[in-house]
């Protein structure tokens, strides 16, 4: 299935936290697509759906979109799209934008073309192409940027196209446009893939060129590179330079790229906890969670756990998930816990997207250890925690879904579960997807996979993996054991462990259920 854009700006997914729009496009909130002022006659229009006076800002903007005035009809656009005021209807947001793009609104090209940009149609697609091609010949910076993002997500193309990407952000770049600047720089660094075009040197220049331009976010960029990058690229002194220029225009984040190259490649942790706590004082999160880190292990001063807590603290009231997070592990960690305060540590970091949290919070649920036992609670935070990569929460679900356990018993859930902790080197859940080979549960039974997998386990440090391999290969023939050596050979190539094959039309059979690890207890 083709991926579906949002409706939000394209860029700002990819720009987020790190970039400022140069134009008003939609960045998240319901007023971000709405121009930021007029001195035309739809002013008083604009202000009052600002205000949230959706009804009265539609009164006012019809008789003006009547004439043809372009802001007036941009509302009208806006309010059919997000249904404030007026009913939804894609179909008459379509046309109002489309009116307002003819009379000149260029962000009405925009939010058109991010609508169809979503569409499953490729016609609607190829539209919206031909819509940014034409703004580009005016406004290369914005309309050059939103194609290069297009086609890096394949939207425009059969696959993503890297080719066409460098066209249309090298367009936008050369109008001057500091967040295309940016993302060419990130694109050569290979952090949207296509690994085989990193070119470290191209980055670099992308990275100076937008600092050159005064955008503070880059200058920080660049000077972390040159401290901290390949030491092909390094250059103390430019980049002590960038990083002081980005200091004087407020950039704090420059204190924490100063403190990594004290702590990482000077080696100098009282020079790197200075830096930090500089940022610290200035109110960046990151230099304060480095400092408490400091004070609470001794790095760069004296252990001084109180004054680490505090700092921790400071974080947390900053708004930082992580800080709740660390909060939360350092008080459950007391002899007598207050299960009340760690568990609202955990829910803010959770919430806050902290994959850790999730974990430990669902393991809070499940175990009653808050007066009284939530299962479903503990499943929903696993499954998001699971979904975040963490192998810990796929393996602990897994046996779950195993046992029935909170969840309806279910083998296909169990086995990709299993597999998706065991392809990141998990070995408890190695050695669970072995037994469900070796048991036939959920799928055929498989004593070659099983012993490769068993065997690949006990690798991993599962110390109950290596008797039952041993237990297999007593039954195996030289043909076997053979064809066992090239499954584990092959799973190491990076053949990836399979889950159960047949799950859906094969039943579980009770009596060959496997002994697996129980879920993890916090």
């Amino acid at each position: 299935m083709r991926f579906k854009i949002t409706l939000l700006s394209l860029c700002s997914v990819l720009l987020a936290a790190q970039l400022q729009a140069a134009v008003s496009l939609p960045v998240g909130d319901s007023s971000a697509a709405i121009p930021a002022e007029t001195d035309g006659p739809a002013k008083e229009a604009l202000q009052a759906f600002k205000e949230g006076r959706h009804a009265k800002a539609i009164d006012l903007a019809k008789p003006l979109a009547e004439k043809g005035n372009a802001d007036a009809l941009y509302i009208l656009g806006y309010a059919h799209e997000t249904g404030q005021g007026i009913e939804a209807s894609r179909d008459k947001a379509l046309d109002y934008y489309r009116k307002a793009g003819a009379a000149g609104h260029k962000d009405a090209t925009y939010r058109l073309s991010f609508i169809l940009l979503a569409s499953e149609d490729e016609k609607e697609r190829t539209q919206a192409r031909e819509a940014l091609e034409k703004a580009a010949k005016d406004d290369p910076a914005v309309a050059g940027r939103i194609l290069g993002e297009a086609y890096l997500r394949g939207v425009l193309s059969k696959e993503a196209d890297f080719d066409k990407t460098v066209f249309w952000w090298t367009q936008a770049s050369n109008a001057g446009d500091v967040p295309s600047v940016l993302l060419l720089a990130r694109l050569y660094e290979g952090q949207f893939g296509f690994a085989d075009k990193k070119d470290a040197k191209k980055s670099l220049d992308f990275y100076s060129k937008a600092a050159d331009l005064g955008n503070a976010p880059a200058m920080v960029a660049l000077g972390s590179r040159l401290l901290n990058g390949d030491e092909k690229i390094r250059n103390e002194k430019q980049g002590r330079e960038w990083l002081k220029r980005a200091i004087e225009k407020k950039e704090n984040s420059a204190y924490l790229a100063l403190g990594d190259f004290e702590e990482n490649v000077k080696k100098d942790p009282k020079a790197a906890l200075a830096a930090y706590e500089r940022g610290r004082d200035a109110g960046q999160v990151d230099c304060m969670l480095r400092t408490a880190e400091a004070y609470i292990e001794g790095k760069g001063t004296d252990k001084d756990a109180d004054r680490g807590m505090d700092v921790l603290e400071s974080a947390a009231k900053a708004g930082s998930p992580v800080a709740h997070y660390r909060l939360a592990i350092k008080r459950l960690a007391a002899e007598k816990p207050d299960m009340l305060l760690c568990y609202g540590h955990l829910l803010v970091a959770a919430s806050g997207g902290v994959i850790d949290a999730q974990h430990d919070l669902a393991l809070l649920y499940i175990s009653g250890k808050l007066a009284a036992q939530d299962a479903a609670a503990g499943v929903a935070w696993l499954t998001r925690a699971a979904q975040g990569g963490n192998a810990q929460s796929q393996f602990t679900l897994a046996g779950l879904y195993l046992e029935g356990n909170g969840v309806q018993r279910n083998m296909n859930n169990a086995g990709q579960l299993y597999s998706l902790a065991a392809n990141q080197g998990h070995a408890a859940a190695t050695f669970a997807l072995a037994q469900l080979h070796g048991k036939g549960v959920g799928t055929d039974v498989n004593p070659i996979k099983a012993w490769a997998l068993a065997t690949l386990a006990d690798e991993r440090g599962e110390k109950s993996a290596k008797a039952y391999a041993t237990e297999l290969e007593a039954k195996f023939d030289d043909k076997q054991k053979a064809a066992a050596k090239q499954e584990l050979a092959d799973i190491k190539a990076g053949k990836a462990p399979k889950p159960a094959d047949k799950p859906a039309d094969k039943p579980a059979d009770p009596n060959a259920k496997p002994t697996l690890p129980a879920p993890v207890k916090p």
